[in-house]
Parts: C-alpha cells; structure tokens; sequence
C-alpha cells in the first residue's frame, strides 16, 4: 500500500455557532493535508500526480482563502466548523480508483484538528 500527501494553507475568518451561541468572528491561518492512498503505481511510478493533486487542493481552497466562511457559497449556509471545511475539501478532490482519497485534515489553530475520512 502507497500513501501520498499534499499540504497547504489558507487564511479564513469564521464563527461557529455552538449551543446556539455563535462566537466572536475571528480569522485562522487554516492547514490542510490531504492525503491519498494506492495499491498499486501506474506505469510512471505514481498512486497520483502530485502536481495534479496540489492543483486540486489549491482549486478547493482559492474562494475560501480570505473570505468569511459564515457567508461564502461553498459552505452554503452551513455553520462554517472545521469538520466541514474538510469535508468540503474532500468533496472538491476527484482520484480516479482504485486509489481514493484516505483523509482530509484541517488544522484551524495549533492542536484543534478536524479529520475527514471519506
């Protein structure tokens, strides 16, 4: 088994509302890992293309980099918590099978991580 792993990060203001309380806006400098897995290479050697995975990784983040995740479109109106920043991620990123895609980490702040894992 094959595991490869793009990285990168974005800044996004958001504020989750929690018991019905919604915090205070606030910006993170997010980070994203995402990582895919694979049995078996393709003639040149790859589970995936890195160069095709950053692409995607960086298409998934370009309209939440400075925005306000409570307003932009692609959380569409939901409430903007970490767990769906990765899942939207994951669902922006298409790895032709058998390999897929085995989890979508987004860090908002040191030691707060959410985990997707499709």
């Amino acid at each position: 088994m094959f595991e490869v792993s793009v990285e990168t990060s974005f800044t996004a203001t958001h504020a989750v509302t929690i018991c019905g309380v919604e915090e205070e806006p606030h910006s993170h400098d997010w980070k994203v890992v995402v990582k895919v897995q694979g049995e078996e290479l393709d003639n040149d050697g790859l589970i995936v293309d890195f160069l095709d995975l950053e692409k995607q990784l960086s298409n998934a983040i370009r309209p939440l980099h400075d925005s306000n995740l409570n307003t932009c479109p692609e959380m569409n109106n939901l409430n903007p918590s970490t767990e769906r920043v990765a899942l939207y991620i994951a669902q922006c990123i298409h790895i032709p099978p058998p390999n897929k895609i085995v989890s979508v980490t987004v860090t908002e702040a040191p030691h707060c991580k959410a985990t997707y894992t499709p």
